[in-house]
């Protein structure tokens, strides 16, 4: 039967169909159930699928993020995707989609073909924030997707314009409580985790802020030096060139470490609020029902990705932590982030209709 299945897998398509009723034939005609028969039967039916995922990928993969270009997920996807082109022998296009924090690149993958040939690399973070944040979502955020793998963990920082006369996260809070409601603060759009990490300063310092929506990291980046905004929650890589050019102040990061791309900042726990944490998590998602054999090609070919020298070094470069899981644990790491980020938004009254 080794023998059989080996032989039938290596076929092409119209071979496979002829070899297959030729086995109907003799098996109608032997009138028994004979184990190898029913069992090169349950292969017939199998073969097709088998055989097509055999082969992938045979074309271009696109890689879709959800924000604009200079973010961490572009970052991200651009350094994974050109690994990916060499190990998988297919051009690796990553596409930007932005807008309303990530639901339109969310909508694209959730109505996209079951292939493996259009993956979003998500921040699973506003991912799982959306699920609370959104009233109403034109897709379920667990059941529309194929969980595929964990890649990266990353902070934000939080960054200040110079002109604003704090230094740290304390004297921030103190000049909020005495100035509510004038201070504001950039996002790179409403429902983002830039956005949810100030709401949560808000929530847990008790401080009045304005919130000033952008399209992306960069451009709220540019808010911020134009002096439009006072404060902002960013992601590293637009952030901490200027950081390095004394164009902004760092003040925190927001995961339980400090970064190495910035170890001289400490982390929002140790400048003023022990409970706050917030971990940028990045991961890559197919449509809902994409066979397994593929997720499981993808899942080792991302994993040998983050682990190669090049992208652990752009990794080091932006703060990133580099991280791989099963599809079933990344899955898990989902449902886990729905529940704990839906208490935040909660927390913070952040919504968005």
């Amino acid at each position: 039967m080794k023998h059989t299945s080996v032989g039938v897998i290596g076929l092409d398509a119209t071979d496979m169909s002829a070899s297959c009723a030729l086995l109907r034939a003799s098996f109608a005609s032997r009138g028994g159930r004979p184990r190898a028969f029913a069992a090169a039967a349950l292969l017939c039916l199998q073969a097709p699928g088998a055989y097509a995922q055999a082969d992938y990928p045979d074309r271009a993969i696109r890689l879709v993020h959800g924000f604009t270009a200079g973010g961490i997920s572009d970052v991200l996807a651009r350094a994974i995707g050109a690994k990916l082109s060499s190990s998988l022998g297919q051009q690796v296009v990553v596409d930007s989609r932005p807008g309303a924090g990530t639901t339109i690149a969310s909508q694209l993958i959730a109505k996209a073909p079951a292939d493996g040939y259009t993956l979003f690399l998500q921040d699973i973070t506003t991912h799982a924030i959306n699920a609370s944040l959104y009233r109403r979502l034109p897709y379920d955020a667990v059941r529309d997707f194929t969980p595929v793998t964990l890649i990266a963990a990353t902070p934000l920082i939080l960054v200040v314009h110079p002109s604003l006369p704090v230094k740290s996260v304390k004297e921030l809070i103190a000049l909020g409580k005495r100035k509510p409601d004038e201070i504001s603060f950039g996002s790179s759009g409403n429902g983002t985790i830039v956005h949810l990490a100030g709401e949560m300063l808000k929530a847990m310092a008790d401080v009045r802020l304005l919130h000033v929506p952008y399209k992306g990291s960069p451009q709220a980046i540019a808010g911020l030096l134009g002096g439009e905004v006072g404060m902002l929650f960013s992601t590293m890589p637009p952030a901490v060139p200027m950081i390095e050019a004394g164009k902004l102040r760092a003040l925190a990061v927001t995961t339980p470490q400090r970064t190495t791309a910035v170890p001289q900042v400490p982390t929002m726990k140790e400048a003023a609020l022990k409970d706050f944490e917030l971990v940028l998590f990045s991961g890559i998602l197919a449509p809902r029902d994409t066979p397994r054999a593929v997720v499981d090609k993808l899942n080792a070919a991302f994993a040998n990705a983050v682990r190669t020298p090049d992208v652990q070094g752009i990794y080091a470069k932006v703060g990133a932590q580099p991280l791989t899981s099963t599809p079933q644990a990344f899955a898990a790491h989902i449902q886990s982030e729905m529940i704990k980020l839906g208490r935040l938004v909660k927390l913070s009254g952040a919504h968005v209709d």
